[in-house]
């Protein structure tokens, strides 16, 4: 099974309510790789590694996050493979 990457935007209520926090334990259990980061605009960005079935899920995580988010937006894209080990909070 091939390994994919992508990047992905968060938009809404996502700092302050350990959404990256949240997003590292449910990526550690799928098998991903990658970081989440909280950005300027109180957006929070992710870079994932995973096969499909793994990123999918994932992503459907992301739509709604933790209990305490509230998430209005977010956007992904498929790119290179970061080549991520474990993952990280920045």
């Amino acid at each position: 099974m091939s390994v994919k990457s992508i990047k992905i935007m968060v938009y809404g209520r996502v700092q302050g309510v350990n959404y990256r926090y949240s997003a590292q334990n449910k990526a550690l259990s799928l098998g991903i790789s990658g970081f989440a980061k909280n950005m300027p605009d109180g957006s929070v960005y992710l870079e994932v590694e995973g096969n499909e079935d793994a990123l999918d899920a994932f992503i459907e995580w992301c739509s709604h996050g933790p209990l305490m988010a509230s998430v209005s937006k977010i956007t992904t894209e498929q790119t290179s493979p970061f080549g991520h080990q474990g993952f990280r909070i920045r």
